[in-house]
């Protein structure tokens, strides 16, 4: 045991207490990830660490936290955890992996550091990878296509928030036998300011980004590895920023190999989402809200999927939508760490949202 108490694989929401270290907690998603920590029935946390922060009270960054009896401390000496979750840029958690594990049982890295499987991979999408024979030991934190995998896992990797909007709303046309492989996917992302984090630079300033629908990964976005690597298939994929804060919308065009009608639809959806707590259908129905929008889940760590059929053009098109704070960052890593360590899978992640709110 590196440190902290020994997880009993049994404990429940009123269960044992389990100690946490938030490295990298000053920006949005380590405030998202304090948010959820603090009010969660099993999470302790003892540590919250902030190179440029350190000394502040944790309420002085985070509003809605303000009152917590915790300070930022720098990040160098580190305190024996159960779990340590790294909220920190690319490139640092592959560097200081070791020393995490020293101090952690279980960690859980919300950075792009270990989300592919191969060395080769870094080298094509990132800038290469310096810790990669931690690669193979990683589990993926989205419970709903690798739940079996994720219990008892020791190294996590948070899903790229474009990534999971995508594969949630296209993985029931493959675990379906909707799709194959080999067809054509055109898949467009709408995402909020907030996607580019606490330091996202002049693009994400409120006078650059508002009232704008702009292209800003046309081709290549690196969340496209992921996609690829978890649906098996190659997808044509560009991303647009545009004027919200929160929120991951993803509009998928599929083109089906043969004929498919709503009822194979419905019956591959359910088949997927039927029982997953965080995983909403909404598919035309009536009302204003009939299929997934960014609006309706904020805050929440719950996504909503959708179709509707085009026979004319022999299409389907998917729609998907998430909090890119919460089901595409921090509410994932907790979902996964509660899979992982035996906890009530929904605890801490209970909330469902509010109507009506701003924009998102």
């Amino acid at each position: 045991m590196a440190a902290g108490t020994e997880i009993d694989p049994s404990a429940d929401d009123a269960g044992e207490s389990v100690t946490a270290t938030v490295v990298g907690g000053s920006g949005f998603t380590g405030g998202e990830l304090l948010r959820l920590l603090a009010g969660h029935p099993n999470f302790e946390v003892a540590e919250v660490t902030s190179r440029s922060k350190a000394g502040k009270s944790v309420g002085s960054v985070h509003p809605p936290l303000r009152g917590a009896d915790l300070r930022f401390t720098e990040p160098d000496d580190l305190e024996s955890v159960d779990v340590l979750f790294a909220a920190t840029p690319h490139g640092v958690s592959m560097g200081r992996i070791d020393e995490f594990f020293e101090v952690a049982d279980t960690v859980v890295d919300l950075s792009a550091d270990f989300r592919l499987e191969s060395e080769a991979q870094y080298d094509e999408w990132y800038d290469g990878h310096d810790a990669p024979e931690y690669l193979e030991k990683a589990e993926y934190a989205l419970p709903e296509i690798n739940r079996e995998n994720l219990e008892g896992a020791e190294l996590i990797a948070g899903g790229g928030c474009n990534a999971t909007a995508t594969i949630l709303g296209l993985y029931p046309l493959f675990e379906g036998g909707i799709l194959e492989g080999d067809e054509q996917i055109v898949v467009d992302v709408k995402v909020g300011s907030s996607e580019g984090g606490a330091g996202g630079g002049a693009a994400s300033s409120h006078p650059e980004r508002s009232g704008v629908v702009r292209p800003y990964a046309p081709t290549g976005h690196r969340h496209e590895a992921e996609i690829e690597a978890f649906l098996g298939t190659s997808v044509a994929f560009t991303c647009h920023a545009v004027d919200m804060v929160r929120g991951a919308s993803a509009t998928s065009h599929v083109f089906p190999d043969g004929p498919v009608s709503k009822g194979d639809l419905w019956s591959a959806y359910r088949g997927c989402y039927e029982d997953e707590p965080f995983v909403r259908m909404a598919a035309g129905g009536s009302g204003v809200y009939r299929y997934p929008e960014p609006k309706a889940v904020a805050g929440t760590n719950h996504a909503e999927v959708g179709f509707e059929l085009d026979p004319s053009n022999e299409r389907v098109v998917v729609f998907s939508a998430i909090d890119n704070m919460m089901k595409g960052s921090a509410g994932q890593a907790v979902h996964a760490a509660n899979v992982a360590l035996g906890l009530e899978e929904m605890a801490g992640l209970e909330f469902t949202g509010l109507h009506p709110v701003g924009a998102p």
